[in-house]
């Protein structure tokens, strides 16, 4: 069974400025406190890489996969955390209106050590994702 986190938000900007704060990998450190220092490319099977800092967890090297991206709309990257845990992370930009926007932001945990993980740390993962998707919406807005 998967477990889902996700915070979503409106954002009074237009879905090419949204992406473009995204899809700025090295920028993230901007709007993005929980993961910083992201390196990588954008494109099918490309390689993420960043630092995931969420509170009251150690701070953890992540790599990532992208599985699957459209420019305006979404970026989505899988992490294998060994045989029993797989997490795919994703960002969704859904243009409802010009210059007006939904943004979702969130993480799917697999496996029973996925569940285990996300059932315990559902709180902190939440908040900070909250967080995440408030300063990117600050930005974007200008």
């Amino acid at each position: 069974m998967d477990s889902r986190i996700e915070s979503r938000i409106g954002v009074r900007a237009d879905a090419e400025t949204i992406w473009n704060l995204i899809a700025d990998l090295p920028g993230w450190d901007r709007w993005n406190p929980h993961e910083t220092d992201v390196a990588g490319a954008i494109g099918y099977g490309g390689e993420i890489r960043l630092t995931e800092r969420l509170p009251d967890l150690p701070e953890r090297a992540v790599t990532g996969r992208v599985g699957d991206w459209q420019p305006m709309a979404q970026l989505i990257w899988t992490e294998k955390r060994g045989w029993l845990f797989n997490v795919v992370r994703y960002f969704e930009i859904e243009e409802l209106a010009p210059g007006s926007c939904i943004v979702s932001n969130g993480i799917i945990f697999s496996g029973l050590r996925g569940e285990m993980f996300h059932d315990r740390h559902r709180k902190t993962i939440r908040a900070a994702y909250g967080e995440i998707s408030e300063r990117l919406r600050k930005l974007a807005e200008g």
